[in-house]
């Protein structure tokens, strides 16, 4: 037998079927529910996963502002940035970052679990984040799903 029976699927930019997905993000723990939305945009949830492929789906969040973290963090836990000049280095806490702008911390946890590179500047467009329950994404008519049931 010198043929092979099977294939392998890669999809490619015309073969993917992209979805709009609703996650509320109300009482939910922010780093497993950001690891779950990262598999969601990265498209690992799907059959024809391809590494190198934005095969994954849009992600609507609402809620952002109801996300729960958990211990210390929203005191222990920092977000450096740099500003590039000598002596630049600023932070902030898990707090102040939420009262000033509650839906970046969804997004900084998200966007650091997608790759460092221009794939993964590109499926972070994918990312809509709210922080109340309304959302501007109401014409795709986003299918909404329980984080609860992905593994």
């Amino acid at each position: 037998m010198n043929t092979l029976s099977y294939k392998t699927v890669s999809a490619n930019k015309a073969t993917v079927t992209k979805e709009w997905v609703l996650v509320d993000a109300d009482g939910q723990t922010l780093g497993r529910l950001s690891s779950k939305i990262a598999m969601l945009i990265r498209g690992k949830y799907k059959t024809n996963f391809t590494p190198h492929v934005d095969c994954g789906d849009n992600v609507v969040v609402i809620n952002a502002d109801k996300i729960n973290l958990t211990g210390k963090k929203w005191t222990d836990k920092s977000y450096i940035r740099h500003t590039g000049y000598p002596g630049g280095q600023r932070s902030l806490t898990a707090t102040e970052m939420f009262e000033k702008n509650p839906t970046r911390l969804i997004e900084k946890a998200v966007k650091g679990m997608l790759p460092k590179n221009k794939l993964g500047s590109a499926l972070f467009r994918n990312l809509y984040v709210y922080a109340g329950g309304e959302h501007q994404q109401e014409a795709q008519n986003p299918k909404a799903i329980n984080l609860n049931d992905l593994r």
